[in-house]
């Protein structure tokens, strides 16, 4: 599927989240484009090396610690993207698993 497409997917998810989740707030649709794009960027380069670096704690954990992953990214995600906040760390993890339900279901479950 197209980079483009998705990046658009992924911010109307996000967008229509904040609407259902009372923690989760983005300022506007173009606030969303951009936290797609940053998300995007932190799931490519930086959580690959934070599964690297935690792998031995995630391993102890029965694999709970990618809770802590996933928030770190969204933490990271909001320090960046103005507009964009989330009020603690269950919604950032609630956010992350239902963005990546619902986009993995609207893009047909493609993965390139």
């Amino acid at each position: 599927m197209n980079l483009i497409v998705r990046l658009i997917i992924t911010a109307a998810v996000a967008f229509g989240l904040s609407y259902i989740l009372p923690g989760v707030h983005i300022n506007s649709f173009a606030t969303a484009l951009i936290l797609a794009v940053v998300l995007g960027i932190l799931n490519a380069v930086v959580k690959p090396i934070l599964v690297i670096l935690t792998f031995p704690i995630t391993i102890l954990t029965l694999g709970l610690f990618m809770l802590v992953i996933n928030f770190l990214i969204i933490y990271f995600a909001e320090r960046v993207v103005e507009g964009f906040s989330v009020d603690g760390f269950w919604w950032a993890i609630i956010f992350s698993f239902l963005l990546s339900l619902v986009t993995s279901i609207l893009s047909g479950g493609e993965k390139d």
